[in-house]
């Protein structure tokens, strides 16, 4: 293994692999990046915080790899980043340099890194509570706040993913994610490094690249995901693959059944956020449910509650805010405190912000976000993601968005936002009513030729209306 068991993110020599991680047409084995990462460290020792702009590149693997030898704060940066949101992560952060490239007109000094140096001397272990990472929300609400991941909690994390998904060095992964989030970066890096498996990262996530990588585990969010599905050679290709995985957003359930008609192989959901990682998953050995996100993770307890804290029973049709406890949750917001102490509950449990139900098995049903996707129409509690379930359940449509928009009686009334062919809108109104219940159909539906979303594929909800 490239990461230690022993140590959070600590370095293992180990046996070499040629071909450990491939970026597009760049290939290093583990002694490149051990011996890349080396000299880097050397050079940035002492350092507390770095930039670095997260083009999918093999120096953005040696700058990742460089700083956790050294025990230096990464904080990684969207290359397609403007100017206002490059400068506040700077100016939040306090990023001392840019390691690699960096965007025009920066101020800051730049630390080359160099792919082909090598230098083998060891480095001491940093402490397990030392943070590795700030990355930053997407600021949906405000400014992107500054999510502080420790080495040990990241450490936990992919533990807990190992184990469910019966993760392995004999595994190849395959993905073509951003590699400045937890999905891309966090588990689509680090967590072959741990693992001591391969990486294929093909640049872009296209049906063609992920059908020519030859992986065993696919990673991708329900954007890929339901281009796969349409192209159905390339879908055919992943037959030989061990797990497809989805995440950063819900798989519409139309999406999920084609993959597993076309693949033989029924998709692995998980739910996490930036905050928390991976607190959820369905397992490599047990059920996969459409819709439903699994079982708590190693480590990671659960619970429901409704508005006034009480707890919301486990009948996987009453809804509630999920909050969540485990080794893999993040130190707090940086500069925040007023942030991080909203998001925590007296007794110790995360507020997620999402809404969820839960069976009584134990398995998780993620229905959205408290903020945009709990709607109060009519005096009912109205989940949009269940709507948009039945919606994406009609042939016409192939994308959908349910909102809730303030009405002078009903409080709010529930408007679809759908992207289809020969979309009829009283059609779907009487798809819901008579799929669900009366009070949770559309009011009205909207056809737009696409729904705006954010780099991982979400849905922004709030750019509608």
């Amino acid at each position: 293994m490239l990461l230690s068991s022993l140590n959070p993110l600590a370095v293992a020599r180990g046996d070499d692999l040629p071909d450990a991680v491939r970026i597009g047409d760049d290939v290093l084995s583990r002694s490149d990046i051990v011996g890349g990462a080396g000299a880097l460290a050397r050079r940035i020792a002492g350092a507390k915080r770095v930039a670095v702009l997260a083009t999918p590149s093999a120096a953005t693997v040696i700058a990742v790899v460089g700083c956790l030898f050294a025990g230096v704060t990464v904080v990684p940066v969207p290359p397609d980043s403007g100017p206002a949101e490059i400068a506040h992560i700077l100016s939040d952060s306090g990023a001392q340099a840019w390691l690699g490239q960096a965007p025009e007109g920066t101020e800051l000094p730049v630390v080359p890194v160099r792919v082909n140096a090598r230098d083998w001397h060891g480095h001491p272990e940093p402490r397990p509570s030392s943070i590795a990472f700030v990355l930053y929300t997407s600021g949906t609400t405000g400014p992107p706040k500054g999510v502080l991941l420790s080495r040990q909690a990241i450490a936990a994390g992919l533990d807990a993913l190992a184990q469910a998904w019966q993760w392995t060095s004999n595994d190849t992964l395959v993905h073509g994610l951003p590699l400045f989030h937890v999905h891309g970066l966090i588990l689509g890096l680090l967590g072959p490094l741990r693992v001591g498996s391969r990486l294929v990262h093909t640049v872009s996530p296209t049906p063609e690249a992920y059908a020519r990588a030859g992986g065993s585990m696919y990673f991708g969010v329900p954007t890929v995901w339901s281009r796969v599905a349409r192209d159905e050679e390339s879908a055919r290709a992943l037959a030989g693959a061990r797990l497809l995985v989805s995440g950063s957003a819900p798989l519409p359930v139309p999406v999920f059944e084609r993959l597993v008609a076309l693949t033989g192989l029924t998709p692995i959901e998980r739910y996490g956020m930036s905050e928390t990682m991976i607190t959820l998953s369905t397992r490599a050995d047990g059920e996969r449910r459409p819709g439903w996100v699994g079982l708590p993770v190693t480590g990671v307890t659960t619970r429901l509650v409704d508005e006034d804290g009480a707890p919301v029973p486990h009948d996987g049709e009453s809804i509630g805010g999920l909050q969540v406890r485990g080794p893999m949750l993040f130190d707090g917001y940086l500069n925040r405190p007023d942030a991080t102490a909203e998001c925590w509950t007296e007794d110790g449990w995360f507020k997620t912000g999402d809404v969820a139900a839960i069976d009584e098995g134990g398995f998780h049903r993620i229905v959205g976000r408290e903020s945009t996707d709990l709607i109060k129409s009519g005096g009912y509690r109205i989940g949009a993601g269940e709507v948009e379930t039945s919606l994406l359940g009609h042939p016409t449509v192939r994308e959908v968005a349910v909102v809730g928009l303030p009405d002078a009686d009903l409080g709010q009334r529930l408007v679809a936002y759908v992207v289809g062919e020969g979309v009829d809108p009283d059609a779907l109104i009487a798809h819901v009513a008579g799929e669900l219940s009366a009070h949770k159909r559309p009011r009205e539906v909207r056809v737009v030729d696409s729904l705006p979303r954010n780099a991982m594929g979400k849905v922004q909800k709030k750019l509608l209306g």
